[in-house]
Order: C-alpha cells, then sequence, then structure tokens
C-alpha cells in the first residue's frame, strides 16, 4: 500500500529534501538562520554594487551566458525537478523553457523599459530638460515555492536581475536542490561577483530573509502565508511584492469549441497534478452545451494517469499536507450531493491523487469556495454566460481566469475580477513575458513578468536640468507680481474652460 511521503524532518542540523513519490534523499541542507541570511544578504550588497553599475548591454550579455547554460544543461535540471518535485521529466521541461524565455526576454528589454527617457517639462517650467529612468534597488529577497520551483521564483530573479539588483533566493524547503542547482548554475555563468545567494530552511529561514534588510522582498505562496511575510516586511517599511493562492474558473459559454474547451479544462485542472496557483480550479458551463462538454471531459480526464517513472501523466502530490486538503474537499463535496463522472471517493491513494472530475456540485461546496490544488474539476451548470461571471467573480481570490466562447469572449474576460484571462486557450499568459502576472485580493499583489515585471524591482529616478535662464523666475521671492498675474491669465486661458 502507497504511503505518503513524510515532509523534510528540520532540526539545527539541517534537513534532507525527499523525493516525495519514493522517500529517497535527494540532498541534505542546512538549516539557515539569522546570521546565515545576514551575511548572504551582505555578499548579495556587494555584488549588487558591481552589478549595478554596469550598462543595460553588459549585464544583457551576462544574463544570456545564464540562459545558454540553464539551456545546456537542461535535461540535467529536468531530472532534478522530476526526482525532488515530482513532476513528469517532460513537464519539468516546459517549465524550465518558460523560465529560459523569460530569462532571455528580460535580458532584451531592460534597457528599453528602464533606461533614461525625456518627458515633457510643461509651461511653468519650459527651460527645464526633464528626464526619469528606473535604477536597481539593491538586494531583492526571494521566497520561492515547491510546485513550480524553476518557472516561479525565475519569474522575479530574471527580472530582479535585469533590473541591476543582486537576489538572496530562500528556495522551499520542498525544493532546496533546485535551487542552490539554479545558484551555481549563475555563478558559473556570472563568475565575477555571486549575483543569486541561495539560504536554505523553513518558514524561520524565510522569517530571518524578511527582517535581513533586503530593499524588496517577493514571495510566492498562501495567502495565509503572505500575511505573515507582509507583517514581518512591515516592521523595517520593506517593500513586498506577493504571488498568492488562486481558485480559477473557467466559462464555457454556448457558442464553445466543446472539444477545444474540454481539452483546455482538463489540461488546465490536472497537470501538475493540479499544483498550480493558476489551475483550473471549478468551471461553469451554460446549460446549452453542459452535458456535451462534460462528455467530452470525462472521456479526456479518464485517460489522466497518476504515478511515477515517464509513463505517468501526472506525479505525486508534493506536500503531504495537501493530501489532507484534498480529502477534505472531495468529501465535502460528495456529502453535499456532487457526483463523480471520473474518479471517486477513493481518489486520494498516497502520495498520489487520480483525477476527479465532479458534477451536481452546489455552489457553497469547499471545492468550489477554497483552493483545493488537486487534481480536481467541479463543473457547474449555469443558465448563462451573465450567470457564470457572477460565480466567478464571487470569490475573495483573483489571480487567472479562462474564457471559452465565440461572440462574447473579450467582453466576459473583461468583466471577470482576475489579474489575468485567457480566451479560448488555457494558461496562455503565463507563457507570454511581455505580459505583467499577478492577482487582485487574496491573490495577492505586485507583478512579475513584462515591463511591470521590471520596474516592479527598481525606483524611479526623475531628473531635472536647466536648458536656458527664464527672463522672470517664478520660484523666486523676487519675482515681480506682474509676471504672476500674466501666467495666472494664460493658466485660465489653457485650463479655465474644462472642456476637451
Amino acid at each position: 500500500m502507497l504511503t505518503a511521503t513524510p515532509s523534510p524532518t528540520i532540526s539545527p542540523s539541517g534537513f534532507d529534501s525527499l523525493n516525495p513519490a519514493t522517500g529517497d534523499v535527494v540532498g541534505r541542507f542546512p538549516l539557515d538562520g539569522p546570521a546565515e541570511v545576514g551575511a548572504a544578504v551582505e555578499r548579495a550588497r556587494a555584488a549588487a554594487a558591481w552589478w549595478g553599475a554596469l550598462d543595460f548591454a553588459e549585464r544583457g550579455r551576462r544574463l544570456r551566458a545564464y540562459k545558454g547554460l540553464i539551456t545546456r544543461r537542461v535535461d540535467e535540471l529536468s531530472d532534478l525537478v522530476h526526482r525532488e518535485n515530482g513532476k513528469p521529466r517532460n513537464d519539468a521541461f516546459l517549465e524550465i523553457m518558460l523560465a529560459i524565455d523569460h530569462l532571455e526576454w528580460a535580458s532584451r528589454n531592460a534597457k528599453r523599459v528602464l533606461g533614461p527617457r525625456r518627458v515633457r517639462a510643461g509651461l511653468l517650467a519650459a527651460n527645464q530638460a526633464a528626464s526619469v529612468e528606473y535604477l536597481p534597488l539593491g538586494v531583492i529577497g526571494v521566497i520561492g515555492p515547491w510546485n513550480y520551483p524553476v518557472y516561479t521564483p525565475m519569474g522575479s530573479i530574471s527580472y530582479a536581475l535585469a533590473a541591476g539588483n543582486a537576489v538572496v533566493f530562500k528556495p522551499s524547503e520542498f525544493t532546496p536542490a533546485i535551487g542552490r542547482w539554479l545558484a551555481d548554475a549563475a555563478a558559473e555563468a556570472i563568475p565575477e561577483h555571486r549575483l543569486l545567494q541561495v539560504v536554505t530552511g523553513a518558514g524561520e529561514t524565510g522569517a530571518a530573509l524578511c527582517a535581513s534588510g533586503v530593499d524588496k522582498l517577493a514571495f510566492t505562496g498562501s495567502a495565509r502565508t503572505g500575511r505573515r511575510v507582509m507583517a514581518a516586511c512591515a516592521e523595517r517599511l520593506t517593500p513586498v511584492l506577493l504571488e498568492l493562492g488562486g481558485n480559477d474558473a473557467m466559462i464555457v459559454d454556448e457558442d464553445a469549441d466543446i472539444d477545444a474547451a474540454a481539452g483546455a479544462a482538463v489540461w488546465g485542472a490536472l497537470q501538475n497534478a493540479g499544483q498550480a496557483c493558476i489551475s483550473v480550479e471549478r468551471v461553469y458551463a451554460v446549460d446549452a452545451v453542459h452535458d456535451r462538454f462534460v462528455t467530452r471531459v470525462t472521456e479526456l480526464a479518464g485517460k489522466v494517469r497518476a504515478g511515477e517513472g515517464d509513463g505517468a501523466d501526472i506525479g505525486p502530490i508534493t506536500m503531504p499536507a495537501q493530501l489532507d486538503v484534498i480529502t477534505r474537499h472531495l468529501r465535502d463535496a460528495f456529502e453535499r450531493g456532487a457526483r463523480a463522472v471520473v474518479g471517486g471517493p477513493d481518489a486520494v491513494r498516497a502520495p498520489y491523487v487520480d483525477p476527479v472530475v465532479l458534477v451536481d456540485v452546489p455552489t457553497d461546496a469547499l471545492i468550489l469556495t477554497e483552493e483545493t490544488f488537486g487534481p480536481t474539476l467541479p463543473i457547474v451548470r449555469v443558465r448563462d454566460a451573465d450567470e457564470a461571471v457572477r460565480l466567478s467573480n464571487d470569490t475573495r481570490y483573483g489571480l487567472g481566469s479562462v474564457v471559452f466562447a465565440k461572440r462574447r469572449g473579450k467582453e466576459l474576460a473583461r468583466r471577470m475580477h482576475a489579474g489575468m484571462t485567457s480566451v479560448n486557450a488555457v494558461i496562455a499568459y503565463a507563457a507570454i513575458p511581455s505580459l505583467p502576472f499577478g492577482g487582485v485580493g487574496d491573490s495577492g499583489f505586485g507583478r512579475i513578468h513584462g515591463d511591470d515585471g521590471l520596474r516592479e524591482f527598481s525606483r524611479a529616478k526623475a531628473t531635472t536640468s536647466v536648458r536656458f535662464p527664464l527672463p522672470v523666475d517664478l520660484l523666486s521671492f523676487d519675482r515681480p507680481e506682474a509676471a504672476v498675474r500674466a501666467v495666472k491669465a494664460i493658466t485660465r486661458l489653457r485650463h479655465g474652460r474644462g472642456r476637451g
């Protein structure tokens, strides 16, 4: 009989990272406390001084060397992700490829987004040359998750480095070997200074990073932990970027391509065993297509196999405690009258969970109102797309969302209270480096990726310089009253009419 892999045992001497499928030890790592974290931040600060003084071209060249090294060793890293995180090697490869694409984009677009640019000075400062640029913050702390241990933290690390910062990274205690691999690869590609420092441990190590004096902290994890991170950082007025949980909804309208929608729903809900903050957690299908949609989803989801090895479609549940959440949500749904068309009450067979597709799910069931983080797909019948939007938005979360519709796709997408929406596709926004990634509500705030992601790890610097002297200096105690009257008249002519 299969049993859940135990969580890492944390002791003062360190902890072991375990393969979630087999329980085998992947590596042993130190339990870093405030002293070790503080030392890492100081080392990063010295590296940041050198890195921030380089121009965009020099930083970009070195970041592309880092990208090239990861690409050449992608099989090695994919195997490590498979062993330490549990996902199939091909899924690990796709995750790494996304991270590589973002690193490439950030390295090539940093100058365009952050470099100096002229802005108009306006009437009162007509003799001034005005410009704005975005300068590095210094040292960025990154606390990463275990479910996408390459793609998600690199979404902060890549953009922070491209903006001229050094980084101190605390990977999840479930995936420290992956974090160490990324840091060692960066040191090999950029040997002058160790720009990416890694500290390992559990919650206490993360708390030490919050209190370490980093110039900004980016956290990915649950809303509950995010609140604690924000409170800890507030003690030093350290700004935070929070990418938290989701309860992402999908709408299937009456004119949707049912085959495409069903395929997207199955992939969006079940890939990585549902362990994604942007997984499809609930589907609202309008009455006109509900039965056809359910039939097709049943056919596709019934073929998805959980297990170990390259023949499996999805791997184990990485964090053992999540098995209890999935079990509780399924039990609650069945007790409330939900019916399984794929899987059933015995789907949880630790450390795996077989796919479960549910229908007739009451709207107040936990599997609809909370984040399940497992390979489950509840489908709710609704009267029309407007009801689907209302139910989709009835949540404290607001990360990603999906709409399948031909005529009203973009309209429905704009009405969904989420940071990101894919129309007639699933999770497409995550693969486009130029788009910002982030949520609203309990899904957090701030953005990674794209122009917004680069600016997230920088500070705006405004500069003015005199181009020529004015005949009358209004910013002086010696200004003549006649000049004030003249400017007042001009201002009334220009702004007083109140028309466009």
